[in-house]
C-alpha cells in the first residue's frame, strides 16, 4: 500500500485537503499546469485521446476534470455527443462552467461537484472514461478504479494520463531538481499557496507509476491494460478496456 501524501498535512482526510487545496489554486491552475510543464502537458493530452479515436466513444466521462482542458480537447478530437466532467473542487468547476459558457457548448459537455471514488453515475453508463493528472490526488486509488471499471460499458476504455518518475540519466536528475526546487518557487510566487506546488513532487514521488498501476487497473478488473511512457517516463498513459 503506498503512503498517502496530502497538501497540507492537516487532520482533514485527503479528499477534504485537496479539495481545499484546489479551491485555493482554481485560478492561475491552467496557466501554472502550461507554464510548469513548458506547455508539454498540451501535447500529452492529445496523445492520451488519441488513444480513444478508434472507439469513436458517444458519452465521454472526464473524472478529475478540473477546469476542464482535457473534455475540451476530447470534444475537438474524439466529437462525442456528451462529455461529462465531475470534480471534488468546486473552485475548479466554476472556471470550467464559466469556459464553457464562453466557448457555448453547454449541451456538449457539463460538470457536476462529485467524488472520484463514488462517482454519481449508473452501472455501465460511459463508452470511455479518462483521468488527466488526477489520479495521483485520488484518497484510495483501488475504490477510485474500481469505480471507474463500474461506470464504463462492456468494451469501453479507460485512459488515465499521469505522471511518472523518470528513471534516465540526466532527466531523472534534472526532472528531480526542477519539481522539487524550481516548482514549489513559481507556485507560491504565482498562486499564494505554496503548499499545493511541493505536494504536485510528493505526490508523483508516491504514485505507484508503471507496471504497479497496471497492476492496480488489472486487480480492478481490466483487459488489456497497458503503459505508454511519453517524454522520457516523466508523464505515461495507462489503458484498459471493461
Amino acid at each position: 500500500m503506498s503512503k498517502i501524501v496530502t497538501p497540507y498535512h492537516d487532520n482533514s482526510t485527503k479528499k477534504e485537503q485537496v479539495a481545499d487545496m484546489f479551491n485555493n489554486i482554481s485560478k492561475t491552475y491552467d496557466f501554472l499546469n502550461h507554464f510548469m510543464s513548458l506547455g508539454i502537458d498540451i501535447i500529452w493530452r492529445k496523445i492520451a485521446i488519441n488513444e480513444l479515436k478508434q472507439l469513436k466513444p458517444k458519452r465521454i466521462l472526464d473524472v478529475a476534470t478540473g477546469t476542464g482542458d482535457f473534455a475540451f480537447e476530447a470534444l475537438t478530437i474524439l466529437k462525442p455527443e456528451k462529455i461529462i466532467g465531475v470534480d471534488i473542487s468546486q473552485g475548479m468547476l466554476d472556471i470550467a462552467d464559466q469556459k464553457i459558457a464562453k466557448r457555448g457548448l453547454g449541451d456538449k459537455f457539463e460538470v457536476k461537484l462529485g467524488d472520484s471514488e463514488k462517482l454519481p453515475f449508473e452501472d455501465a453508463d460511459f463508452d470511455a472514461v479518462t483521468v488527466a493528472f488526477g489520479a495521483r490526488n485520488f484518497e484510495n486509488l483501488e475504490t477510485g478504479l474500481a469505480d471507474i471499471f463500474r461506470v464504463l460499458k462492456p468494451g469501453g476504455k479507460a485512459v488515465v494520463l499521469e505522471f511518472s518518475k523518470p528513471r534516465v540519466f540526466p532527466v531523472k536528475q534534472l526532472y528531480n531538481f526542477y519539481f522539487k526546487y524550481i516548482t514549489p518557487g513559481i507556485g507560491k510566487l504565482f498562486s499564494k499557496d505554496s503548499r499545493a506546488y511541493s505536494y504536485l513532487p510528493e505526490s508523483v514521488e508516491a504514485f505507484p507509476d508503471g507496471k504497479s498501476f497496471v497492476a492496480l487497473m488489472d486487480k480492478a478488473g481490466f483487459k488489456n491494460t497497458k503503459n505508454r511512457p511519453l517524454t522520457f517516463g516523466i508523464c505515461s498513459i495507462y489503458t484498459g478496456i471493461k
